[in-house]
């Protein structure tokens, strides 16, 4: 199958799982516990940890070296950075961050929080599309979608939302990783020598937000040791599924 297409479809299959988890909010009034908002939050970065580690770090090094894949990673993290910083959005405890704004509503901040976040995600698909690890990448951000969406979900309901909105928004964050996919994949249509700058640029664009935004999230409520151990559970989980795939 042509890589392009390959990439496109991987990540449109990663990013509707975002769907799955968020379908059980469609018919519920409240979002549940926080504790099991930021369990499920913790599972889907340790998730993202292994794959970032395990199917674009590890790669990234044995396919261009240190140096090229110091520029890439350092690069990936330097984007998402300037994106939170000077994009106006909304997370669902820390508040406001980037810019500010009159504009917008904060359902419209929310989304571009939901970008920042996903866009990476959505690329190391595309990109991984061009290399062995093109299943084990998108398996894993499928499978860290799914608890994703359903904190998207859940976080939106206790927050007054109402499920149907709740659920087009989780539905917008797969959106996001397909344009991010088709991004990946565009770049790489250019030159395959791109191949170890981009892996290394979708991981550290990854790390980044697993350090800046999703691991912060799970500790503001004071359930730091719960969500830690669902990192771990996510971090191995993923492990054993590389591992498994080969």
């Amino acid at each position: 199958m042509n890589h392009t297409i390959y990439g496109i479809l991987l990540s449109t299959c990663a990013g509707m799982a975002t769907s799955i988890g968020a379908i059980p909010f469609i018919f519920m009034k409240k979002g549940g516990n926080e504790r099991i908002i930021d369990g499920l939050l913790g599972f889907a970065a340790g998730v993202m940890l292994a794959a970032t580690a395990f199917s674009l770090v590890a790669p990234a090094i044995e396919l261009g070296g240190i140096l090229k894949f110091f520029i890439g990673f350092f690069l990936g993290a330097i984007m998402v950075d300037l994106m939170d910083k000077y994009s106006p959005h909304e997370h669902f405890l820390k508040g406001h961050e980037g810019i500010e704004t009159k504009r917008l509503s904060k359902i419209w901040l929310f989304v571009i929080a939901i970008t920042i976040h996903n866009l990476p995600e959505g690329m190391a698909v595309g990109v991984g599309a061009f290399t062995k690890e093109a299943v084990p990448i998108a398996m894993a951000i499928g499978l860290q979608n799914i608890p994703e969406g359903a904190a998207v979900a859940a976080a939106l309901l206790n927050a007054h939302y109402k499920p149907k909105t709740a659920f087009i928004i989780a539905f917008l964050t797969g959106v996001v990783e397909v344009v991010g996919g088709l991004l990946g994949v565009s770049i790489m249509s250019i030159s395959k020598a791109l191949l170890p700058y981009m892996m290394a640029f979708a991981g550290g664009a990854m790390l980044f937000v697993i350090s800046d935004e999703v691991i912060p999230e799970t500790h503001l409520r004071g359930n730091e040791r719960l969500a830690t151990y669902f990192v771990m559970v996510g971090f191995f989980i993923m492990a054993a599924m590389d591992v498994i795939l080969g």
